[in-house]
């Protein structure tokens, strides 16, 4: 017998799965080129369910249902909320750009994009392996198919098969090493896991060889270096409202998923996965800002930044564990990597909205010359591209710069020599990446713009950009309020 604190716990995932049926049979009778019926059944689902996860984080309970395989805390609805908002957000930017290239013949867009929000709740609610993959494949899916929904385009279709035999093989990799696990503990359940672990009755070569194969999967859906080549290829070829659809929100969820398995199951191999961290954040510091510097295409030039600041979400979860500590410089680094993967987000879906929006029908915004001359045909467009990129470059007073700050004072914080050399690494790596930001800036600024036309934006994309753009920087003034949340969510988490 199911309890009912159970269905509790999952009841904006059944609003979800509900709501995609219904939208796709809706969807069978429009006919309007814009979809304009199944956009706003799409966005009212996703907001209703945002409520749903932001009142369920509200009430600070943690609720362990279907035999403890599914777990409903305070920081996985608060991640929950935000990767649906993050769709919102991708939805109301990417209709126009769909709709120009042929992408909203069906409703395939608006459902898939359901169905990978859905694999995203279910990937950061799961306390059990095989609920975690279950998630991570229901988004991996749905990612595959949303990449490839420009059928008559040669690149998109390139970009898809390559994120499908590498994702195919990251979840080879993810899937290894959870049934090494399985072998080792017998159980499949996080918690037991743990357990199984402290108790230190288990062959350690077996772990760590376990142990290996799962970073490995967690790096690829990062996009950590070495598993990183499938990101620049992907988010160059795929359409740009696929690009921010992969790029924005499944970071919160891989996020959370890395701290369910690392910080949840394999507290005890910290000493272990922490080397591995280390490892991969330092060379997604060094190849990302390195390869950007080189790169023209802004996509691709976003890609390699988002590599590298996936090095400082690395960087903060590793710096965790430090000398026995349990709740306080654990909970203050694991709450730092919280808020930067927020914040990233954030800035992303700002950045990507202006590109987004130049892209107007039969022209493709990608390469950085295409931005020549912004700040002339609209100041509004390009004041917003500008404070996202000065924020991921980490530029006082934007959110970026408090995100990047609060990774580094957790590294500072853990008094060992090698995180305080890696902390100042990290900084020479921003400085190298301050180039390619300041670049795109100077180009928007100071260059010829390559038409004279002024850029038109729908309404709903007008007001959310603005809006977007602005809290980048209204956070980067007040980030105490967003700090304060993920600081008791990561303690809530790390209690129970």
């Amino acid at each position: 017998m199911i309890d009912k604190l159970s269905w509790i716990a999952v009841y904006p995932d059944i609003v979800l799965l509900v709501m995609a049926c219904v939208i796709a049979l809706l969807d069978l009778g429009i006919k309007s080129p814009m979809r304009g019926t199944t956009y706003v059944f799409t966005l009212l689902t996703l907001a209703v369910v945002a409520f749903m996860q932001a009142d369920l984080a509200l009430s600070g309970t943690t609720i362990y249902g279907f035999g403890n395989m599914i777990v409903s805390d305070v920081m996985g609805n608060w991640l929950k909320c935000f990767a649906t908002i993050a769709v919102m957000v991708t939805l109301v930017y990417g209709r126009p750009y769909a709709a120009h290239r042929g992408m909203l013949r069906g409703g395939e867009f608006f459902t898939l994009s359901i169905f990978a929000v859905l694999g995203m709740s279910v990937m950061i609610s799961g306390n059990n392996l095989l609920v975690i993959y279950m998630g991570l494949e229901l988004l991996t899916l749905s990612s595959y198919a949303l990449v490839a929904l420009r059928r008559d385009h040669a690149t998109a279709t390139e970009a898809a098969m390559k994120y499908f035999v590498l994702g195919a093989m990251a979840s080879g990799f993810l899937l290894y090493g959870m049934s090494m696990l399985y072998g080792a503990t017998g159980s499949l359940d996080i918690t037991t896991i743990f357990k199984a672990i402290a108790s230190g009755q288990i062959r350690h070569q077996v772990l760590v060889f376990g142990l290996v194969f799962i970073v490995a999967g967690l790096a690829f859906k990062l996009g950590a270096v070495p598993f990183h080549m499938w990101i620049p290829d992907v988010y160059q070829g795929a359409p740009t409202a696929i690009t921010l659809m992969i790029g924005g929100a499944p970071k919160l969820a891989a996020f959370a998923m890395t701290m369910r398995l690392l910080v949840e199951g394999l507290l005890p191999l910290a000493v272990d996965w922490q080397q591995m961290l280390l490892m991969l954040a330092v060379g997604s510091l060094l190849v990302g800002n390195l390869a950007a510097i080189a790169q023209t295409n802004v996509k691709r030039m976003l890609a390699f930044s988002t590599i590298s600041q996936m090095g400082f979400v690395l960087l903060g979860i590793m710096s965790g564990v430090v000398n026995g500590d349990a709740l306080g410089l654990t909970a203050n680094a694991y709450s730092s990597a919280m808020f930067y993967v927020v914040t990233y987000v954030l800035t992303t879906l700002a950045a990507f909205g202006v590109l987004l929006l130049l892209s107007q029908e039969g022209f493709e915004s990608e390469e950085i010359a295409d931005l020549a001359g912004l700040n002339q045909r609209s100041p509004l467009y390009a004041a917003v591209m500008a404070v996202c990129l000065l924020s991921l470059a980490g530029i006082p007073p934007l959110v970026g710069f408090y995100a990047k700050l609060a990774v580094l004072q957790a590294l500072v914080a853990s008094a060992q020599g090698i995180q305080i050399g890696i902390a100042v690494f990290a900084v020479l790596m921003s400085l190298i990446g301050a180039f390619y930001y300041l670049r795109v800036i100077k180009v928007m600024y100071f260059d010829e713009p390559i038409t004279a036309s002024s850029v038109v934006a729908p309404l709903d994309v007008r007001v959310v950009l603005t809006i977007n753009g602005a809290l980048v920087l209204v956070l980067g003034l007040f980030p105490g309020g967003l700090l304060a949340l993920c600081g008791a969510a990561v303690r809530q988490m790390l209690g129970t």
